[in-house]
């Protein structure tokens, strides 16, 4: 059997462990590290970053030395979540398994991504109740944070996790883990420098990187990507933000808190423009009553810079949408405008795999036009799929996909094929906007679906209104027209994404409003918003005395 054939496998030999890497403590570095190839290293290399890079870019590493005909069952390229889990997941299910990583193991989400920026969110958060003056606590004032030391919590936090994506645990997991560049030279095989290694099959995981829009002047001008925000050492006073979406959003806020003056440019006219608007228009209302100055609509023409010290002065020319131009001055901005494919490099015409600007061309079980190459995460060309929780569950898929034959279901997805399956997103700011499946009329002419609204507003929901939470948040959950079968849903409101759990299960297993709303919800919670608005289909096809059962 295939299962089999993989426990056999499983009993082969590993390779020699490598002798014990040199620490990174023992660097003196005046920028950061590790730079090659255009991805920008860490910085400061304090204690914490040097921890970081021991377990995600070891110093000395040795690559395994394998005979010339060795074949791997399935060589993951790229250590970001895909990767991490297709090569581990594949490896402790008895396949001969290897990990190619250039940069740094964890990709973006835990070096430049969710892991650092939700760090700085919470000591946002923070500053932001200090500020608040009904809660008992003496109210601050807007400059009184610690800017250094936020950064250097996230920094330890950062490096506190680091452990479970290292190269050391995917050792440890059973799979090889080579460092370097993976550069595939034939439709079964890749070199990682000197060395060719064979596969049976593979699976592209390189991620994405930040796209910056060739606006003249903006790249002379410093600016900051999510690659290299997590950088700072000391807060910029003036900061505009380039892009009104989740990053933008999140770290326009956060910034505010600090302290600085925060100014979103986004170019459609509204923020966060794929969500529903009413939660568009939420969180837009709440930003600017904290002080975020938000043009939507706008043209960016240019960019100008004057060094200086300590920032430099950035000069941001726009057209307002009535024709008016107006200049924006910052200290630093950063560049948020969407996502652009690893692609480039990967030897991907020697593979026989067919890919384009947005990324790799997969079919809906993931495979590319090389049958035997898979891609996953950030990389594919599906961008309603490109988020690290995502990455993960498209991992199983391919494990499953490549591996084992039959109908069984991938271990931590509920389908095999990307149609299928269900997809939640959060925005994290405060509140947190969080949605799922087919969440807004427009999504739902998009796939020509009929759907009615169900709307429940938490500002009657009694926890809500003790933790003194912004007015505006609400559950609305989106059914197939004239059934109870939930399609998706939006939830606008402090730990949205937390909530969003629930409907997502709902909406990808089958349950309808009905069920949602006959589940016992505990008290005082904000998930007692998505049973009231669950109960409208109830309360409408309730009995009432006197009246006959139908």
């Amino acid at each position: 059997s295939v299962v089999f054939l993989y426990q056999c496998h499983a009993q082969l030999p590993k390779h020699p462990p490598c002798a014990m890497p040199e620490s990174w403590s023992a660097v003196t570095a005046d920028a950061p590290v590790p730079e090659h190839r255009g991805h920008v290293g860490v910085w400061p290399l304090d204690e914490h970053n040097a921890k970081l890079l021991d377990n995600v870019h070891p110093r000395g590493w040795q690559n395994p030395k394998r005979p010339d005909d060795f074949v791997y069952d399935l060589i993951a390229v790229g250590a970001g979540a895909a990767g991490l889990v297709s090569a581990k997941q594949s490896a402790r299910r008895g396949a001969k398994s290897a990990l190619v990583e250039m940069h740094l193991a964890g990709g973006d989400c835990l070096n430049v991504g969710c892991v650092p920026s939700k760090a700085l969110l919470r000591c946002a958060r923070a500053a932001a109740e200090r500020r608040r003056g009904d809660l008992g606590a003496p109210k601050a004032a807007r400059t009184e944070v610690d800017f250094p030391a936020i950064m250097e919590r996230m920094r330890r936090l950062r490096a506190q996790i680091a452990p479970v994506d290292s190269h050391e645990a995917t050792v440890q997991a059973g799979a090889d883990v080579y460092m370097g560049q993976a550069e595939f030279t034939g439709r079964n095989e890749l070199k990682v420098g000197s060395q060719t290694l064979r596969f049976r099959k593979a699976v592209i995981a390189a991620g994405a990187r930040a796209s910056v829009p060739p606006i003249p002047g903006l790249a002379e001008a410093p600016y900051f990507t999510n690659a290299t925000l997590f950088n700072l050492t000391e807060l910029p006073p003036r900061f505009a933000v380039l892009g009104g979406g989740p990053i933008g959003l999140e770290m326009a806020q956060a910034f505010r808190s600090f302290g600085s003056e925060v100014t979103v440019l986004e170019g459609m006219d509204r923020i966060l423009g794929p969500e529903d608007p009413e939660a568009s228009a939420v969180l837009d209302k709440v930003l600017r009553h904290e002080g975020v100055e938000i043009l939507t609509g706008v043209k960016v023409e240019s960019f100008a810079h004057t060094p200086a010290q300590p920032w430099p002065e950035i000069r941001v020319s726009v057209v307002l949408p009535g024709g008016e131009s107006k200049v924006i001055v910052c200290d630093a901005i950063l560049v948020a405008t969407g996502r652009a494919p690893n692609v480039q490099g990967l030897g991907l015409e020697a593979a026989g795999v067919e890919y384009h600007a947005r990324g790799v061309k997969v079919n809906d079980d993931l495979s590319t036009s090389n049958p035997d190459v898979y891609a996953a995460g950030d990389v594919i060309d599906r961008p309603e799929f490109k988020f690290t929780h995502m990455a993960g569950t498209m991992a199983g898929m391919v494990v499953q996909n490549a591996l084992f034959s039959g109908e069984d279901l991938p271990v931590n997805a509920p389908s095999r094929k990307l149609s299928e399956i269900v997809v939640p997103r959060c925005t994290y700011t405060e509140p947190e906007v969080a949605s799922c499946g087919i969440a807004s009329e427009r999504a739902a002419e998009a796939k020509g679906v009929s759907i009615e609204m169900y709307t429940a507003k938490l500002e009657h929901n009694d926890r809500a209104i003790l933790e003194g939470g912004c007015d505006g948040g609400f559950v609305k959950i989106a059914c197939l027209k004239g059934t109870d079968t939930i399609v998706g849903a939006t939830v606008v409101a402090e730990r949205a994404g937390d909530m969003l759990a629930e409907l997502t299960l709902a909406a990808q297993n089958g349950l309808g409003l009905a069920a949602v709303a006959r589940t016992v919800h505990p008290y005082p919670t904000l998930g007692e918003g998505i049973q009231q608005c669950a109960l409208a289909w109830n309360r409408a096809r309730w009995r009432k005395l006197g009246e006959k059962s139908a």
